[in-house]
């Protein structure tokens, strides 16, 4: 088994190295690709010295059988060609074949099939904050058909990779020391502040990650369901998280909602009022799972419920999925 990574620089590139090694999966070798600045940088995996090679248009893929892809939009549409001719799967990263028909949109928790059905041999990986959402969606539609939802994102400075992360840092440390705020990962200083806006916005004053979940999360759980997302970009390192008003066409009690959840695949249930439990990024960067808490009726519809719920964006909400998705499709002989 050779298996690549394909923007190895980057925060889910190193995520990917991580996750990897973590997880135990089972290559052989391991290819680590990036573009002309990041060529030459060497990481350590499973206490070996690995080179990036910078990726070009020739047959360096020919014997890699996944390709784990993370260079954005643009690289991974130039690459795809070049990546799949030789037969490799890539699974991808970007937001570039997502939303196409014959390219299957996977989240294992929720529609580990899809995976069987991928005649392009590229597999996309959705939006962060759409993954950790139908993760947590899929064990209350299993009881009654979600209908509609609405989401409040709070999303970490993960978001915008390594260069984000560092921005937060430098603001605080700015104000701090009293010094000038510089600003060019976001829109809008984020040290003390939140901006409700990630990604542009559409014709619809919608921003593309809103419109994602929205469309994403249909394709994902093969369903007519309604999103309705208000993203806000929050000055926190890592880990997003989501507030969650749903309703379905039967009433679910909350406490037939908490023990779906404590049930469902990928999800651990962090729900104790009385002892102040419930999910914080704080203390969630770095797990693999959808964590869970806030389980209550919605006061304002009686087919309605909210929760909360909180995943790290870089690991399951990026890196962690990807990884699993190969491993589904190694275990069901998709990838020999």
């Amino acid at each position: 088994m050779k298996v690549a990574i394909v923007g190895a620089s980057g925060a889910v590139g190193q995520e990917f190295l991580k996750v990897l090694e973590e997880r135990n999966f089972p290559l052989d070798e391991l290819v680590l690709f990036g573009s002309s600045r990041s060529a030459g940088k060497t990481y350590t995996f499973k206490g070996k010295t690995l080179t990036v090679k910078e990726l070009k248009h020739n047959d360096d893929f020919k014997d890699i059988d996944i390709a784990l892809t993370s260079a954005g939009g643009g690289t991974s549409k130039e690459f795809a060609e070049t990546i799949t001719k030789h037969g490799a799967i890539m699974i991808d990263n970007s937001s570039a074949f997502r939303m196409d028909d014959d390219v299957p949109l996977v989240v294992p928790e929720v529609n580990a099939e899809d995976c069987k059905n991928a005649p392009r041999n590229i597999i996309a990986n959705p939006n962060c904050t759409t993954i950790q959402m139908v993760v947590a969606l899929k064990p209350i539609n299993e009881i009654s058909h979600i209908k509609q939802v609405h989401v409040s994102t709070y999303q970490a400075s993960s978001g915008a990779g390594a260069s984000g992360m560092a921005e937060l840092e430098n603001q605080t440390k700015a104000i701090v020391e009293g010094k000038d705020i510089e600003v060019s990962a976001f829109q809008y200083q984020l040290a003390m502040n939140l901006i409700p806006q990630v990604d542009v916005f559409t014709d619809n004053n919608y921003t593309k990650e809103e419109m994602k979940m929205f469309n994403e999360t249909r394709k994902i759980m093969h369903s007519d369901v309604r999103v309705s997302a208000t993203c806000v970009r929050v000055p926190i390192l890592r880990a997003h998280s989501e507030s969650i008003w749903l309703e379905t066409e039967n009433a679910i009690a909350p406490e037939q909602a908490q023990e779906a959840f404590r049930k469902a695949d990928g999800v651990i249930l962090m729900d104790d009022p009385a002892n102040k439990e419930y999910p914080m990024p704080l203390f969630l960067a770095g797990k693999d799972e959808v964590f869970v808490g806030r389980v209550r009726a919605d006061l304002a519809n009686p087919n309605g419920l909210a929760f909360w719920c909180v995943s790290d964006q870089i690991k399951k909400g990026a890196a962690l999925n990807a990884v699993q998705i190969a491993e589904y499709m190694i275990k069901e002989g998709l990838i020999k």
